[in-house]
């Protein structure tokens, strides 16, 4: 950020940042698009019925288009603490990139051509000096008065054209002043960058490198801005994104059919019995809507987002949700091996140190990738036997125990492959507490160290190997589940 400031300029400091976030959301729309259409249901899927649909203006569109861009850019800032803006490449090999290189590159031999001349023509470099003047303006915050009036007067467009007419012009003396401008704008990061354009001695490749650094320094501009306004933006989200929904919903009366339906199946599966243990929730209870809400969230970590379209009010989080979903299907196999290896192998390895950790983390590194498409599971979960009965033996060895018989070693991996099934009752038992209501009683029992509650299994060994996988589950399903 900026080394220099005036005492004024902390005042207005907020007012700036508050300007600056309309040149975040346009510079970053295009990523959020992509987001949106990347985590937007398939327009074949099954959808439910919906009110007629009526006549938009295309003015009616942009407008809606606009305020959801935002409204996902504002909740992404919230949401997202490592969010930053990013410049646009396009793909390599592209046609846009290669009509971008061949524009560039025609432009910048222009400059050369015209500096080559006998005597030399400006035009170009003049237009490109107004350009930098306004990028450097740009970073200014409102009280840096002494800083702009330095500005105006060594980058005056006018007298610069004058000398230039008149063969009195040093363009190199320009540069200079420029780039030592930069060097007191810029992040501490880019001190390097600064140090490096000092050493360019050639005005045509000097020019290339100062606009490839001022894009740099507009990002760092746009992230900071970004970063103040996510305190402001926090506080305000849920009435903002409130108001948006309704503007939305105001023009597109059908906007939230697939809430509606998502709704209404939580109401059916809690009114029809389906909650766990056959409780039911009659429809005058006081606790419904509550309870609707809770599983509604929680049935989010089961969703089959290949069949189902998600809820419109939560499609800018579908990303996370899927994430978070399997994330807590990996931690509650890995819980469910380790618990088929405690309870098969019994007091011989109760207590051992560091055993644990090795068995979980070999799990882990073996079913990294179990939910690509180029995952094998037959052979992942046979080499995942393999390995912890490896690790067993020397283990039983080192510590003075018989070692398995063949048979009870091949029982053992009989269990553990067979985990690998999602039909599995321990893995189903685990995926349960993992993705229910109970998940959140658990977890509180869990801070207590009382498990026997929610726990299937009685030997204490066992109790610890669940609540070392259920540890590392991602935060934001405690958050939720805490929140719900």
């Amino acid at each position: 950020m900026p080394k220099e400031s005036d005492e004024s300029s902390k005042e207005e400091q907020s007012k700036t940042d508050k300007d600056g976030i309309e040149n975040t959301m346009e510079t970053s729309e295009e990523m959020i698009r992509k987001r949106i259409r990347r985590n937007t249901p398939s327009p074949h899927r099954l959808t439910p019925q919906s009110s007629p649909p009526r006549f938009v203006s295309v003015e009616e569109l942009m407008e809606t288009a606009k305020g959801v861009t935002n409204m996902a850019l504002a909740h992404e800032i919230v949401m997202n603490s490592a969010f930053q803006v990013k410049p646009y490449e396009p793909e390599e090999g592209s046609l846009e990139k290669q009509v971008k290189e061949i524009m560039h590159k025609a432009f910048w031999d222009c400059l050369e051509s015209q500096l080559n001349e006998d005597p030399p023509s400006y035009s170009h470099a003049i237009t490109l000096v107004g350009e930098i003047k306004e990028a450097l303006l740009s970073f200014l915050l409102p009280g840096q008065s002494r800083l702009r009036g330095q500005i105006e007067e060594a980058l005056d467009l006018s007298l610069i054209q004058q000398q230039a007419e008149n063969g009195a012009l040093d363009i190199s003396k320009v540069a200079q002043f420029i780039i030592d401008m930069m060097g007191t704008f810029c992040a501490p990061c880019r001190d390097e960058d600064i140090k490096q354009l000092r050493e360019i001695t050639d005005i045509v490749p000097l020019f290339k490198a100062i606009f490839a650094v001022l894009d740099k320094m507009k990002i760092d501009m746009a992230n900071f801005a970004v970063s103040s306004l996510r305190p402001h933006l926090f506080q305000q989200s849920v009435e903002y994104e409130r108001k948006k929904f309704q503007e939305f919903l105001e023009k597109q009366p059908n906007a939230l059919d697939f809430t509606k339906k998502w709704l209404q199946d939580t109401v059916d599966y809690l009114t029809g019995g389906g909650t766990e243990g056959g409780a039911t929730c009659t429809p005058n209870s006081a606790q419904l809507p509550l309870t609707i809400h809770n599983h509604a969230y929680l049935r989010l970590l089961k969703w089959d987002h290949d069949t189902e379209s998600f809820p419109e009010t939560l499609l800018m989080d579908q990303g996370r949700f899927l994430e978070m979903q399997q994330e807590l299907e990996k931690l509650a196999l890995v819980a469910s091996v380790l618990l088929i290896v405690y309870n098969s192998a019994g007091e011989a390895i109760s207590g051992l140190p560091g055993l644990m950790e090795r068995l979980k983390k070999t799990i882990k590194i073996l079913l990294a990738e179990m939910h690509t498409s180029s995952f094998k599971a037959d052979e992942t979960f046979a080499t995942v036997a393999e390995k912890l009965c490896g690790e067993l033996r020397g283990c039983l060895s080192q510590h003075g125990f018989s070692p398995f018989s063949s048979d009870r070693e091949n029982t053992l991996k009989g269990q553990i492959v067979a985990a690998k099934s999602a039909d599995n009752p321990i893995r189903k038992v685990i995926g349960k507490r993992v993705v229910t209501q109970k998940a959140v009683g658990f977890y509180l029992e869990v801070k207590n160290s009382n498990l026997k509650l929610y726990f299937p299994y009685q030997t204490p060994e066992s109790r610890r190997t669940f609540l070392a996988s259920w540890s590392q589950a991602p935060t934001g399903v405690l958050r939720l589940s805490l929140e719900v």
